[in-house]
């Protein structure tokens, strides 16, 4: 049986929770294939309970004109926010979140996040929920000032870590392998006596990773990763200190 997705209560939520309601509704209806993620996601890989403002879908970057169009002919405001991985569905004081990427263009959804969906039930309507490997992948880029999520990383990983397939989490991290040491570190630190939850292989092959890279020549052209994780502070290295966020040379 498909784990219920709770959500807190109180008069204050009904407004947010019928929007939520007909928003998933709508989408079910228009048979285009979509899953919910967020705190929605945090809640049934966590069982944490977060008082979650909007709604967040994922959908392939194909699908999101249709989905667009069938809230527009159900009277919903809808605006293509950032062309990169980002569009609404807007109705009065609420609106839902349809992601089809990251900023970074690094977490592109495709089928298999499809095939790796958890089955769940949210406000009566049987949804799917992305995969907890993904959860993680997406949040290990969102690391700004406002926003850091590297906590909720770290109870994904206390919570649901004997169940997740740390060989797929890896190989779409693999191209960012720093940020995946980085959080695992983290997780050291905040949890040592449940450390044996991160494959020690996965670990053992991030440090070899680590102390080769170490031992290579720095490179020579000046480039700052920083906008792939924080899309605000790390402005002035690129306006002011002269580095890179993509170099394009001419050979």
């Amino acid at each position: 049986m498909a784990k219920v997705i709770e959500l807190q209560e109180g008069i204050h939520r009904q407004d947010a929770h019928e929007f939520y309601r007909e928003a998933l509704s709508i989408m079910t209806e228009s048979n285009i294939d979509f899953m919910v993620g967020g705190g929605f996601a945090l809640r049934l890989y966590t069982d944490i309970l977060r008082d979650t403002k909007d709604l967040d879908v994922f959908c392939k970057g194909s699908d999101t004109p249709a989905l667009l169009k069938a809230f527009k002919e159900n009277g919903f405001e809808t605006e293509l926010t950032d062309v990169r991985w980002l569009a609404k569905a807007i109705r009065g004081d609420h609106f839902m979140d349809i992601i089809f990427n990251n900023p970074g263009n690094h977490c592109a959804v495709d089928d298999s996040w499809f095939e790796r969906a958890t089955q769940s039930e949210l406000l009566g309507i049987k949804v799917k929920v992305i995969p907890a490997e993904t959860l993680i992948w997406s949040k290990l880029y969102v690391q700004n000032r406002e926003r850091y999520d590297g906590a909720d990383i770290n109870h994904i990983i206390l919570r649901y870590g004997d169940r997740l397939d740390w060989k797929w989490l890896w190989q779409h991290m693999e191209t960012h392998w720093q940020l995946l040491l980085a959080q695992f570190l983290s997780f050291q630190f905040v949890y040592p006596s449940e450390r044996d939850l991160i494959p020690k292989w996965l670990v053992d092959d991030l440090f070899k990773r680590a102390k080769d890279e170490l031992e290579m020549p720095a490179p020579k052209e000046k480039i700052c990763r920083g906008p792939l994780i924080d899309q605000t502070q790390y402005k002035i290295d690129i306006t002011e200190w002269d580095f890179k966020v993509v170099t394009i040379r001419s050979v």
